[in-house]
């Protein structure tokens, strides 16, 4: 059973065990002495944050109620943006960019008074699995400084699973926040398509992007989701959170709650991952769970489908990266065209220069229809999958990667298996899918392996409490010796 940091330090404070001043100072401390191992931050925020903590504490001393959230240091992932606040994406392209306006989870947030303790390492513009394209090198597994933090949300998951952050907002376009959670062996959450807002969030991919929580945790992803699941004006696909909040369907009983398993999520995954997973089943059917087998052969399709549309929609949005308007513009060139390319050349990394040349070929003319016309079929094809699997089951249980974190530097020596691991996480976002990952074993050297639950649309509240049953009748969790003890 994983204790919820959120609550434990929220409790702290109403009963003044220690000030919001206090905990921020531990916290900055442990960056400060863990950031130089881990690589999760980029850019930190000690003044900001301590002016947040002295009004927390005034407002404590007062005798005014404090929320939940209300003076827990936390992070952002480095695409989500930040009035006044260095957001870099991690590339070169954009190393001195200042926003002039905030991300609307980040306003949330910043409104309920939560301590940004900075903003957090990543794949460059989300694209990678291992945070190793990030500009500033990449973030290290905090369980074994040797093996990647996985990515793109590399970084958060590395300060959380570190404990120098009491948890953060990733993004996750193809598995980028369940897959880093499943790496460090804590809590990632990716929520329904539409259910918090996007605005603000520096586009990768618009239809598949999505930000959520990264938390030690269920109970504190459940905690933050109800926090940041609001409806946006300013995001034109915003819906917000369906329903009650999800934390009062925490704890809720799951006898006769039907889980189904796709057979084809676990072809070729790895035999520690697989045993691990067969004994989280046996786990749900001690709680009552059904177990439902069937097969989805519509899912071989899923990551050729994701990296054509990704790709596509990502040539796109980083269009306007030219050096004219804001980010790095070369300094000799002979006319804006040769300006614009130099720019781009030398701006971007190599991982992002071959997502977006992949993108212009399949929508160029002559490769429209054979590649992204073909992919956005297939697409509807996948989601009608999982309308009939959702008919016959309550909610999916699958890997959340088919291998534990690789060593540094595998990416580039093995890139196929690298794109491989998001094989188990892209149905989800193709499909608009809330999914979560949880820690549910370790293989041999002690790596986490996770455990990923996908629900039906906006049905956030039966994969958190699913999540929440399962980590409550094992202990998979383990701290990994870094940061804040608390």
């Amino acid at each position: 059973m994983s204790e919820s940091r959120i609550v434990k330090l929220h409790e702290g404070l109403v009963n003044k065990e220690f000030s919001c001043k206090e905990l921020t100072e531990k916290y900055i401390e442990a960056i400060d002495r863990d950031n130089k191992a881990l690589n999760a931050y980029v850019t930190t925020t000690p003044e900001t944050a301590l002016k947040t903590a002295e009004k927390v504490d005034e407002r404590i001393a007062k005798g005014e109620n404090i929320s939940l959230l209300e003076g827990i240091p936390m992070t952002l992932k480095d695409n989500i943006s930040t009035d006044g606040i260095r957001t870099t994406c991690c590339s070169k392209i954009l190393e001195d960019y200042t926003p002039i306006y905030d991300a609307t989870v980040w306003k949330i947030l910043k409104n309920q008074n939560a301590v940004l303790l900075g903003k957090t390492n990543m794949d460059e513009f989300a694209m990678g699995s291992s945070c190793e394209s990030s500009y500033f090198g990449g973030a290290k597994n905090p369980h074994d400084l040797g093996h990647v933090a996985g990515g793109s949300s590399g970084g958060v998951a590395s300060a959380v699973g570190g404990n120098i952050a009491v948890y953060g907002l990733g993004s996750d376009t193809g598995g980028s926040i369940r897959q880093p959670a499943s790496f460090c062996g804590i809590t990632g959450m990716k929520p329904t398509y539409g259910a918090v807002s996007r605005f603000g969030l520096i586009a990768y991919a618009s239809s598949l992007d999505q930000i959520g929580p990264i938390t030690s945790c269920v109970e504190d992803a459940a905690i933050v989701y109800d926090a940041i699941s609001e409806y946006d004006t300013m995001d034109s696909t915003s819906r917000g959170r369906v329903g009650s909040p999800v934390c009062e369907s925490l704890k809720n009983d799951i006898k006769g709650m039907k889980i189904g398993i796709a057979r084809e999520y676990f072809d070729g995954i790895r035999e520690d991952v697989r045993k691990a997973l067969d004994e989280a089943v046996e786990t749900y059917k001690s709680l009552g769970a059904e177990i439902v087998y069937f097969d989805m052969p519509s899912l071989k399709y899923a990551l050729p489908v994701y990296y054509i549309i990704a790709c596509a929609e990502a040539s796109s949005n980083l269009g306007r990266y030219d050096g004219i308007r804001y980010g790095f513009k070369a300094e000799n060139y002979r006319d804006v065209n040769d300006m614009v390319k130099k720019t781009r050349s030398n701006g971007f990394g190599d991982e992002v220069k071959r997502r977006i040349l992949l993108g212009t070929y399949v929508l160029s003319s002559g490769y429209y229809d054979a590649y992204y016309k073909k992919a956005q079929n297939l697409r509807g094809s996948i989601v009608n999958s999982f309308k009939n699997a959702f008919a016959n089951c309550d909610i999916m249980l699958a890997p959340t990667v088919p291998m534990t974190a690789f060593e540094n530097g595998h990416a580039v020596s093995d890139p196929v298996e690298t794109y491989l691991t998001d094989i188990c996480t892209v149905p989800a976002n193709i499909c608009g899918l809330p999914g979560i990952s949880v820690p549910c074993g370790a293989d041999a050297k002690g790596m986490p392996i996770g455990l990923q639950l996908i629900g039906d649309s906006f049905c956030e509240s039966k994969i958190l409490n699913a999540a929440w049953q399962y980590e409550n009748a094992t202990d998979k969790f383990k701290t990994a010796g870094f940061g804040v003890q608390l």
